[in-house]
């Protein structure tokens, strides 16, 4: 009785959160990530540097140093905004490849990195947003890098000055910090005119950004590879977008705790939705009613998937892997898994540490000069512009959108 109730007040909730229109609040941002590497890498579609515009975590620009042109992901992008627009975009971003190409190089020398390994810098700056019915306030403006995977410098958009976790950031935290105004600068942009191209932003693609997409779940079992009287659990919601999604693994009804779940995290499919896994270890013979819970704005009430018992690989001939039974097929498929485990490893190794570097941005120029210039180094200052093309004509380091002041957004050099 006591779990019956506690499930209907937790129904209600949900609904309350995800799914109630008049108390719904949205949630939009929109980024730009850099990354730059220290020397080329002989792998399919990883350049020595990248730049991309994400709007609502979908891809809206792409420039690559390959093909140096920048480009629009979304039909929309290319029929609202002009040839003009991309052809700034495109000399902004050469600006900010170069730029970038002398800063990590900087940071090698800094950190006394040697030249042979591949070396990694990268930049994430923009701004995120809520609206509830007609209200929209600023949620938060985030500005950030880092070197080689690990957070190197970034912006206290509260404090309006920069944070640096380790000791090789400090020289360019003071030297950044000691010009005030690219500092208000970067406050400003993160505050007022990255909001601003995220409000224009969703008006140009509107129709498209407003669609929505509702999760298909599915819940299964397999033998634990690590335990053999155990079973993995798993329950995959894919498909859904918007990304916020709430998923549980319940057991008689009752959410399993958060600490004894494997997690994928919510993952992008090829489409622009995305999925989200998660796992549990269960005794094999156990004969509990688990079931996968999954709430999405879409639905207008949960997912309830329960699980028939049953699993997948427990029935097939089985061999011995370091004391582990698996199936014959499986232990066949390792020796052509060990020969591949090595090169996917060390792709996943190179693309991870390209994925949550970052940079920063302001958008000014400076008693007249261009604050972007690639002659100012990253580490001790930067001056770097939010993306978009100063209005005056100016790109150095910009996004590739005008300018609110009509100056050009810099960045000094890290040293």
């Amino acid at each position: 009785m006591g779990t019956s109730v506690a499930t209907e007040a937790f129904l209600l909730l949900c609904g309350c959160l995800l799914c109630g229109p008049s108390l719904q609040t949205e949630k939009h941002s929109l980024y730009y990530i850099y990354t730059a590497l220290s020397k080329p890498v002989d792998l399919p579609g990883i350049y020595q540097f990248t730049a991309m515009g994400l709007l609502d975590d979908k891809e809206i620009d792409y420039y690559n140093s390959k093909e140096q042109r920048k480009i629009p992901r979304q039909t929309w992008m290319k029929e609202k905004l002009q040839e003009d627009y991309w052809d700034k975009g495109t000399q902004s971003r050469k600006s900010k490849e170069q730029w970038f190409n002398v800063n990590v190089d900087i940071l090698m020398k800094r950190m006394r990195h040697n030249e042979s390994d591949v070396h990694v810098l990268q930049w994430r700056h923009g701004c995120e947003i809520e609206k509830q019915g007609g209200n929209m306030t600023f949620s938060k403006g985030i500005d950030e890098y880092s070197y080689d995977g690990e957070n190197f410098l970034s912006f206290d958009d509260k404090d309006s000055q920069w944070v640096a976790p380790v000791d090789a950031a400090l020289p360019t935290k003071r030297k950044w910090d000691n010009v005030p105004i690219l500092n208000q600068y970067t406050k400003g942009y993160l505050e007022k005119e990255c909001v601003d191209w995220l409000n224009k932003f969703r008006e140009y693609g509107e129709q498209e950004l407003r669609k929505s997409s509702p999760p298909e779940v599915h819940v299964f079992a397999k033998r634990s590879i690590n335990i053999n009287s155990k079973l993995k659990l798993s329950c995959l919601a894919t498909g859904f977008y918007p990304k916020d999604v709430m998923l549980l693994i319940r057991k008689y009804r009752t959410p399993l705790p958060e600490d004894e779940i494997e997690s994928s995290g919510i993952r992008p499919n090829h489409d622009g939705t995305f999925q989200l896994k998660k796992t549990v270890e269960i005794p094999q013979d156990e004969k509990a009613d688990y079931d996968c819970f999954v709430f999405h704005r879409t639905l207008s009430e949960p997912v309830i998937s329960r699980w028939d018992g049953t699993c997948t690989n427990c029935n097939k001939g089985t061999t011995l892997v370091n004391g582990n039974a698996i199936g014959v097929g499986v232990a066949v498929a390792v020796v052509v898994v060990g020969l591949v485990v090595a090169a996917v490893f060390l792709y996943l190794y190179m693309t991870e540490r390209l994925v949550f570097t970052q940079q920063i941005n302001t958008n000014v120029t400076v008693n007249g000069n261009d604050a972007n210039g690639v002659n100012d180094t990253l580490l001790p200052g930067h001056n770097h512009t939010n993306g978009h093309a100063a209005a005056n004509g100016g790109h150095n380091h910009t996004n590739g959108h005008a300018a609110a002041n009509g100056g050009s957004n810099g960045k000094i050099d890290i040293v």
